[in-house]
């Protein structure tokens, strides 16, 4: 059982090792690389707290050596990952939210911060957290630090993969993605192929791109998050090949 794996690095490497404990052989194929951009932070003395929708805004912050300065902050983050490398990072409060946009605002909402909050984000915003919040009183900057760049086309691993019939699932992890590996592959694998190519998809927004380029062999996981796209990953290799 092989299955392409498109989240760009260091995540990608952590989801090959995730599959092989799952005897599920993975083909890295990142389709974005993240880039991290000469932002310019506001005076960090002023902000009540820090928000954070990906582990890739905290890494953006690393390489702007604005880390340390923030680390007395309470931190909202999406998904138990981020809160991870939140803590690997020196931040000792750490309030996860559920694995969608919409929890870290509610979460947010909910401690009602006593001043502005930070978004340090990607420039392709997963979504505006300052319109969220401003009901509630709470003022966010947004602030973009990094940008994932798309790849120009698929590594010649992953081409000879897909061309060869070598890979029996794709694993996809944002819209973004289905949509840049919707482009890439066009030209490698046919319609009849995509009939049969199974898409394992972390929500249905993911999903959406894939259908309309005919990839019509679509799973969700049950819940937005990286354990459960492993047991997505396991459940259809089991169909597959039998317990």
């Amino acid at each position: 059982m092989r299955m392409l794996v498109t989240r760009p690095e260091p995540d990608c490497q952590a989801t090959l090792e995730r599959l092989a404990a799952l005897q599920i052989a993975g083909i890295p194929a990142p389709l974005m690389t993240r880039q991290t951009l000469p932002a310019h932070l506001p005076a960090l003395e002023g902000f009540a707290a820090v928000a954070v929708t990906s582990a890739n805004a905290l890494r953006a912050l690393a390489d702007l050596g604005a880390i340390a300065a923030l680390r007395g902050l309470p931190l909202f983050a999406v998904g138990d990952r981020t809160g991870h490398e939140a803590r690997s990072m020196g931040f000792t409060e750490v309030v996860v939210a559920d694995n969608t946009f919409e929890s870290l605002a509610t979460a947010i909402a909910l401690a009602a911060p006593g001043g502005p909050v930070l978004y340090p984000a990607g420039r392709h915003l997963s979504g505006d957290l300052a319109h969220a919040l401003a009901p509630r009183g709470i003022m966010v900057v947004t602030v973009p630090v990094y940008e994932m760049v798309a790849e120009s086309a698929l590594s010649d691993q992953a081409r000879a993969a897909l061309n060869g019939g070598g890979v029996e699932a794709v694993l996809l992890y944002s819209r973004r993605t289905a949509e840049i590996f919707c482009q890439l592959a066009g030209d490698i694998v046919p319609r009849s192929r995509r009939r049969a190519l199974a898409m394992l998809c972390l929500s249905e927004a993911v999903a959406e791109p894939l259908l309309g380029a005919h990839f019509s062999r679509v799973s969700l996981a049950d819940h937005p998050s990286e354990e459960a796209m492993m047991a997505l990953a396991l459940t259809f290799a089991r169909a597959q090949t039998g317990p």
